[in-house]
């Protein structure tokens, strides 16, 4: 005979469950079981990092599907990634100039030898990425912070005079400076508030494929330290953070080495953001760990993920739980690489990758397009991915993936000044992550990818509960101050 326990000890939650059996974010009824398989055990005490937010990037080409969309599944989008009822997205990025998933190359400043930037104009901004982001800010009730990443210079400040590769001239070190004080600007007088800035989107390349420019991590620490630092400085911006590096985790720790050297080199920085194209399946804790060891205090953020060289699967649920997904590396990678780019779940691959950055110092995580298409564009390079939305423009139908729903997990739940927190699991293979909320309430992260339903006791403070979470599962455990 077992004891039952008091009512008083407890411990009330909320459960919301994702799952391959179907489950699109369904409250889910503790279970009553005694025979619990693992024991997860929450300590609030142990504090790590605070929580920036989670969310989704505004591209050229997520906008211009939402204005061939009709008012209605453009306004359900919208409620769905920002609304109080859908995944409460804090956290966003969007392109300075074009970039891949744009529809063409352009940049705000055409006019080649326009050193003080005269012609500067957001105007190609205007008809599709702004007024997304405006309907966005107009729902969102806590707001959003947002991150401005340039994909390259104009081509005529550049070496190569190319929009691909190249570096830029040093006669144009400050007039680069300046277009990023314009594009805030800018911004701002469209009441668009940019939060932080990287200086450059994947200063390693992309294989001379689409827009890039490329920096070493001296050259990137050199040009913040003596131009774009002192000159968002001296026009009043020293408020808008700076991120360095921006490409991915397998090369942090030779970056983050440079960049926060000493005090001088480390002055304009505010932290590193990094990407997730590294590997299919490995977080690089590592890597993370070294990152946040070397600079504490600043910003560690994801700042871009997603299925790539893949062409999404229209209204097919199963394949997103399927292991068939294969990544740029798949036919690319060096053969000494190979290992690190198998084949994956496109559902586990997201929650495991945002569960161990979580529990590795990561304070952020941004997915890359909020929208495409049945194709994976539009893409003016035909660089064919897959977002969380994808839409049919021409017959006005939209579908949201498992990916849609395994990011709502946590944006939804885990917000803007949390704090991650500390725990004890007795199931390794059961992947979990807690953070606890400015206002007192605690949010557990629950990844089940076992083949077998597993019943878990959670217990906090001498209070405990028993939930079930179902094979192949995603889980979020919503425990109220």
């Amino acid at each position: 005979m077992t004891d039952t326990i008091p009512e008083t000890r407890l411990l009330k939650v909320q459960v919301y469950e994702t799952a391959a059996n179907g489950n699109t974010f369904e409250k889910i009824i503790p279970a009553s079981t005694d025979r619990p398989d693992v024991k997860i055990i929450i300590h609030p005490e142990e504090k790590y990092q605070i929580i920036t937010g989670f969310g989704g990037s505004f591209t050229e080409a997520s906008a211009y599907l939402m204005n061939q969309l009709g008012k209605t599944n453009r306004k359900k989008i919208l409620e769905a990634y920002f609304g109080e009822d859908g995944a409460c997205y804090s956290l966003t990025r969007t392109h300075i100039n074009s970039c891949d998933f744009s529809l063409s190359n352009y940049s705000y400043a055409p006019v080649e030898g326009d050193i003080n930037l005269e012609h500067f104009s957001i105007d190609e901004d205007k008809e599709a990425i702004i007024p997304m982001i405006k309907e966005a800010m107009a729902i969102s009730k806590d707001g959003f912070k947002i991150i401005a990443s340039p994909w390259t210079a104009p081509p005529w400040m550049k070496d190569n005079k190319l929009w691909v590769g190249g570096k830029l001239l040093p006669e144009y070190f400050d007039t680069w400076a300046l277009f990023f004080s314009k594009y805030i600007d800018a911004y701002k007088a469209e009441e668009i508030d940019i939060w932080g800035i990287t200086v450059e989107n994947e200063p390693l390349g992309n294989g001379n494929n689409w827009e890039s420019m490329h920096y070493t991590a001296e050259e990137m620490t050199q040009f913040v330290q003596d131009h774009l630092g002192p000159t968002l400085e001296k026009h009043g911006k020293s408020k808008v953070k700076i991120l360095g590096y921006d490409q991915n985790r397998e090369h942090l720790k030779e970056w983050v080495d440079v960049m926060f050297k000493n005090g001088a080199t480390s002055k304009y920085f505010d932290g590193t953001a990094i990407h997730w194209y590294a590997s299919t399946y490995e977080v690089f804790p590592e890597a993370l760990q070294y990152a946040h060891q070397k600079a504490p205090d600043k910003y560690l953020i994801q700042t871009e993920a997603c299925v790539d060289a893949e062409i999404p699967k229209w209204k097919d649920d199963a394949w997103y739980w399927s292991k068939e997904a294969t990544d740029w590396g798949w036919d690319w990678a060096p053969e000494n690489e190979k290992y690190l780019h198998s084949k994956y779940v496109p559902v586990y691959r997201y929650a495991r990758d945002i569960i161990g950055c979580l529990n590795n110092w990561v304070d952020g995580w941004v997915d890359w397009n909020m929208v495409l298409d049945k194709k994976g564009g539009p893409n003016w390079f035909e660089n064919w991915c897959v977002a969380p939305v994808i839409v049919d423009p021409e017959k006005d139908e939209v579908y949201f993936t498992p990916l849609y729903h395994t990011l709502k997990h946590f944006s939804k739940f885990i917000r803007p000044g949390a704090v991650r927190i500390g725990f004890e699991n007795s199931d390794d293979s059961l992947l979990v992550t807690a953070a606890k909320n400015p206002d007192d309430s605690i949010a557990v992260v629950l990844l089940n990818q076992d083949p077998k339903m597993k019943n878990i006791t959670l217990f906090l403070n001498e209070r405990s509960v028993t939930i079930s979470i179902n094979s192949k599962a995603i889980q979020t455990v919503m425990i109220a101050k």
